[in-house]
């Protein structure tokens, strides 16, 4: 497959995406692929290609963030390739991912970057005896087959679409001719052992005589069925756990079961990319050790259930805010119970306050939410009083058990979960259906553990969002409300918090109009993000505008500054880049404490760093020296001052980061400057995923403020 297929040969994008995907997994050497596209605008990285996996083992991976702590989320934030050579590796580095999948095999994970964006990325998994490093050749054509795929985005006449379900390619296997049909059977059937093949899925597309006798079911109440839903004394977590072991690790295993009441069975699989082969053999001896428990387990959960509990109950741990517990919900638990709606509540006051909902007309949300604590609108309350979760399978199930909950939102079926915490109630988590459903006795069981793992998340969510509503109003009292208008200069500003945190930022940037042609300019970063930073912050900033107003020149400015941080005897450090600006005379002047050095845009779209001398960081000494550099302003030239979380990035060289934004300035045409301060935001982090608070204060002189004479 090359770029050019899809225009010249017909087809949808979706299926040139796919049989790109085949291809580059033949050509890689993998053994599963699964291509991921970035939906917007959360942005949320979904799932819309696998091959060699079934869409069952997918599930808890159908969507995730881009802040996700999974391999391909990572290599789409850092944009490289991220590669996992061993369970040891995987578990050090992705624990959650690890207890999801705890088999041998070798991973690598690599963004889609095409000519204009990323679109997403690809996951190639290999077998467990892969060796730990991937070689230059693997590496090559990892990376080689990435762009192939980027380039199809890129060239597509359409946007991709996004799936429910990720659809699933088949990897195609080299089969002998000769050696299938009846001749097959007939040799299988001569054979002392039994055999057994099963599709990915783990159903029994066959089954030999000898197989059917040493199992003690005949060959078609086993046909397309799995062998532990099948089989009662295979009905056993474990059991089932050997296949999910074949089929990821790709290395063949043996285990052995009883089979009542005294017959042991060594079963043996071989995996392959179109299913698992099993010899089954008598064994005349009781192991030692088995593989899993003989005794049949009542009401057992699949594997697949307990493997999806684990990673919701690591992923929940991961959440920070309300937002995104009700993201994860709907993300993630709807789709690994088959659920269509959400609503997640709060209880507060007496009431239940809605935090999130997903699947619901606004005007149901609107006469739901804050509804009494006592009220019989709804079985919440009567939930949460209780703390016992609560099931209907229909909406004649719902009636029988509350009459007067009206149906107003079109459900079927639905799910009642309690959230309390240590005996206090917190809130009420439902999950709905849009056809009747009936509950197993493992859903119920995992959903009642899963609840009170969402009440612990959403408490400790909703002392994060209260205590961040402080510090962001924190925040926002200590930076300028407005930025004064001066003739003759045009000014655009941005402040964008890193990621999650309490902390506060340290950034601070202000724009002085001193006089009627000159202002000055000030932008500076407090060591450490903290209500001790911000109130330094605040310090400097109100120091720096009173020596500004008194007339004090740039040099004075930061020393002056700098000789009231020794008086405060604080212990963090602040670095400043203060500009005066002469509109009339066309003059700039600027000192650096230790500051970042600005950028320059000339009318003619020629952008430099400005070369400005630096002096000490403020707050090391008291009697410190800041040279000046004068430089001049041209009519139509942009000054863009920034801090260090523009350019500073993990794993990149801060000078290659400022050179390629030097480009970026060059190469954009946009004359308005909002416009120009969200795009180098946007350049410099195209996910959105600050690593560190980031702050843009653009200045451009333009020519209509009158000369003053013999100027």
């Amino acid at each position: 497959m090359r770029p050019g297929d899809l225009p010249n040969g017909g087809g949808s994008l979706d299926d040139a995406l796919g049989t790109g995907l085949t291809d580059v997994v033949r050509r890689t050497g993998a053994v599963i692929g699964g291509l991921y596209l970035i939906e917007e605008p959360a942005p949320m990285l979904r799932l819309v290609a696998l091959c060699g996996l079934p869409v069952e083992f997918a599930q808890t991976w159908r969507r995730l963030p881009l802040t996700a702590p999974v391999p391909v989320a990572d290599a789409i934030r850092e944009d490289r390739l991220v590669w996992i050579g061993s369970q040891v590796e995987m578990s050090r580095r992705y624990p959650i991912t690890a207890a999801v999948l705890p088999y041998r095999f070798a991973l690598a994970a690599v963004p889609l970057t095409g000519v204009r964006r990323c679109w997403g990325g690809i996951v190639l998994m290999w077998s467990g005896d892969h060796p730990q490093e991937a070689s230059p050749r693997e590496r090559g054509h990892i990376l080689t087959s990435a762009h192939r795929l980027a380039r199809l985005l890129d060239d597509a006449p359409g946007p991709p679409g996004f799936p429910e379900q990720p659809r699933i390619w088949p990897l195609e296997t080299v089969r002998h001719p000769t050696q299938t049909g009846m001749a097959a059977v007939d040799y299988l059937e001569r054979l002392p052992e039994g055999a057994v093949a099963l599709d990915l899925e783990g159903r029994v597309t066959f089954v030999s005589g000898v197989a059917a006798r040493l199992l003690g079911r005949p060959a078609e109440q086993l046909l397309g069925a799995r062998p532990w839903q099948a089989l009662h004394w295979l009905d056993d977590p474990a059991y089932e756990d050997q296949y999910r072991t074949a089929v990821v690790s790709r290395t063949p295993l043996s285990f052995d079961a009883l089979r009542p009441p005294d017959q042991w069975l060594t079963f043996r699989l071989h995996p392959d990319s179109s299913g698992i082969s099993v010899r089954i053999t008598p064994y005349t001896e009781q192991p030692a050790e088995t593989a899993a428990p003989a005794a049949q387990r009542s009401a057992a959960a699949p594997t697949g259930r307990l493997y999806q509990l684990v990673h919701l109950a690591a992923a929940l741990t991961e959440t920070v805010t309300v937002r995104d517990v009700a993201a994860l919900i709907v993300d993630q638990i709807l789709p690994a119970f088959g659920a269509q709606g959400m609503v997640l509540s709060a209880a507060d006051a007496g009431r239940l306050k809605i935090t999130g909902h997903h699947g619901y007309p606004d005007d149901v949300i609107e006469r739901l939410d804050a509804l009494p604590l006592d009220s019989d609108l709804t079985p919440a309350g009567q939930v949460l009083a209780s703390g016992v979760p609560a099931f209907f399978a229909s909406p004649d199930d719902m009636a029988r058990n509350h009459p007067r909950a009206p149906r107003m939102s079109g459900k079927q079926a639905w799910a009642f979960l309690p959230l309390v915490v240590t005996g206090r109630p917190v809130g009420c988590c439902i999950l709905s259906y849009d056809r009747p459903h009936t509950f197993t006795a493992d859903e119920r069981a995992v959903l009642t553990s899963l609840a009170a793992l969402i009440a612990q998340a959403l408490d400790r969510a909703r002392l994060y969002d209260s205590q961040h509503r402080l510090v962001h109003e924190l925040q926002q009292v200590l930076l300028p409300r407005t930025l004064p208008t001066l003739p003759g200069l045009e000014v655009a500003a941005r402040y964008v918090p890193a990621g999650h945190g309490l902390d506060v930022s340290g950034d601070f940037y202000d724009l002085l109009r001193l006089d009627d042609s000159t202002v000055a300019a000030v932008i500076g970063d407090v060591e450490g993000h903290s209500i001790a930073a911000a109130t330094l912050m605040g310090q400097v900033r109100t120091a720096v505008h009173a020596h500004a107003s008194a007339g004090a020149a740039p040099d004075e400015v930061l020393s002056r500054t700098n000789r009231l941080l020794a008086d405060l005897e604080s212990d963090l450090l602040v670095a400043c880049l203060y500009a005066h600006l002469d509109l009339a005379h066309g003059r700039l002047t600027l000192a650096s404490a230790g500051h970042v050095p600005p950028l320059l845009l000339d009318a003619q779209h020629r952008a430099r760093i400005l070369d400005v001398e630096p002096g000490p960081l403020l707050g090391i000494g008291a009697d410190v020296h800041y040279p000046v550099t004068a430089a001049p302003l041209l009519d139509g030239a942009v000054l863009a001052l920034y801090t260090d979380g523009l350019v500073e990035k993990p794993g990149r060289d801060a000078a290659d980061t400022t050179s390629d934004l030097l480009k970026h300035l060059a190469d954009t045409d946009d004359p308005d400057l909002d416009h120009l301060a969200d795009s180098l935001v946007h350049h410099a982090w195209p996910t959105g995923q600050y690593t560190d608070d980031v702050t843009v204060l653009l200045l451009r002189a333009v020519h209509n403020h009158p000369r003053l004479p013999g100027s």
